[in-house]
């Protein structure tokens, strides 16, 4: 999957993603699935085909606090 991800240019935001959401659930695994959930119809509702990080902080401040 690294592979992948440097060949388009990703890797570093997916690393700022991930960091995101750890600090958020602490690795519980239904708070993962829950941000990462609200994230994906956060990105979907304003036509982003990539999450970054700045997303994710939006999600968390916005609907989860």
């Amino acid at each position: 999957m690294s592979l992948h991800l440097s060949a388009v240019g990703s890797e570093h935001e997916l690393e700022a993603v991930m960091d995101e959401i750890y600090r958020f659930s602490s690795g519980a695994a239904r708070l993962v699935y829950k941000l990462c959930t609200h994230a994906l119809l956060y990105g979907t509702q304003h036509k982003r085909r990539i999450v970054d990080d700045h997303m994710v902080k939006r999600v968390i401040q916005g609907e989860l606090a």
